[in-house]
């Protein structure tokens, strides 16, 4: 009914954080002029920004597809569960329960996906051709 918003609620956090991590890398960046060949690394403000959009597609998709039925309407209370309190209730288990598992699992793909990032990206450059 209302599980995509968990997903929507942390991409508005993922984004808040990942704009003050990407000033404090352009403070440090600008204070120090050289890159060691052995930190060569993604920046973690990109793999913020990875987070974020994989959050955002999963809260879009669910989204139309509680739009397909019929459970987020265009007029108010919007969600279709908010006009009664005992579907409210259900509402609140799904975001609690189903919500919560998909930002979970999201967020795991994410780390999984952010390690294998930094170890092609640490890979030295012979074996980066190879590929």
């Amino acid at each position: 009914m209302a599980c995509f918003l968990v997903s929507a609620a942390e991409a508005v956090v993922v984004h808040t954080i990942e704009k003050s991590v990407e000033k404090k890398e352009i403070q440090l960046k600008s204070s120090t002029n050289h890159v060691k060949a052995d930190e060569m690394t993604i920046p973690m403000s990109r793999k913020l920004k990875w987070l974020k959009y994989l959050l955002i597609g999963g809260a879009v998709l669910l989204a139309f597809e509680h739009v397909w039925h019929g459970e987020v309407v265009p007029w108010s209370p919007f969600l279709t569960a908010m006009s009664n309190p005992a579907d409210a209730a259900e509402m609140f288990h799904e975001m609690a329960t189903v919500g919560v598992c998909m930002a979970l699992l999201i967020t795991s793909v994410w780390f999984i996906m952010c390690k294998i990032a930094d170890s092609i990206a640490r890979r030295p450059e012979t074996d980066q051709k190879a590929v």
